[in-house]
């Protein structure tokens, strides 16, 4: 029943947010979702257990709250070309998504993790990796977000700059985020966390997924 509750929630928030794209809409669904339960216990799995990232994603959506995230993790059609030649799919298979000819070769290649996506989702292996987002305030005007980063098994978590600071509706600031091991000896597992950017009216949080190699 996700998706058709997702998708009148979809409607909703384009009617709210005429100009919102719809990576703006699901940036607003995903940064938004609650992570406990209408009794304000832990989301449980089939097993009646805490369920893990695989089983939340993101959490369960919040309607009222994604009306007004606060920061926004957009993207534009164009933005997913150099994404769909990352991934490795060939000029045909491109031009048939996006109906225009399209030549790999002459983009600049965008890898999977780069996107500018409102989660992470990584192998890590000894080398430790670094991925850019940008978020655009929709909220006040003059706003400051602190990066709030959960711990995550066997991994450190590092965010530059760790404050935002914005002066207009729209504006656009971008941070960089780094994963390094603090345990190598913890191997072919999952692990999970998030980040919250955090100010007096929101919390902006992104779920991640580690895959320790």
């Amino acid at each position: 029943m996700s998706c058709p509750h997702h998708s009148g929630i979809a409607a909703l928030l384009r009617r709210a947010h005429p100009d919102w794209s719809p990576a703006a809409i699901k940036s607003a669904i995903m940064t938004t979702a609650n992570l406990l339960n209408v009794n304000n216990d832990l989301i449980l799995d089939e097993r009646m257990l805490p369920a893990d990232v695989f089983a939340t994603g993101a959490g369960h959506v919040n309607p009222s709250r994604a009306t007004d995230p606060g920061l926004i993790y957009d993207n534009q059609p164009v933005d997913y070309v150099p994404y769909l030649c990352g991934l490795g799919y060939t000029d045909k298979e491109i031009a048939i998504i996006v109906r225009d000819p399209v030549t790999c070769a002459t983009v600049s290649s965008l890898p999977e993790a780069q996107l500018n996506y409102p989660s992470f989702s990584i192998q890590l292996g000894s080398a430790s990796k670094t991925y850019t987002r940008t978020v655009t305030n929709i909220g006040k005007a003059s706003s400051t977000y602190y990066i709030d980063i959960g711990l995550i098994p066997g991994v450190d978590v590092y965010v530059q700059p760790g404050t935002l600071n914005f002066t207009e509706v729209k504006q656009k600031l971008t941070y960089h985020i780094s994963f390094g091991r603090s345990d190598k000896s913890i191997n072919n597992i999952y692990v999970q966390g998030a980040i919250t950017w955090v100010s007096k009216e929101h919390r902006v949080r992104s779920p991640i997924s580690i895959e320790l190699i």
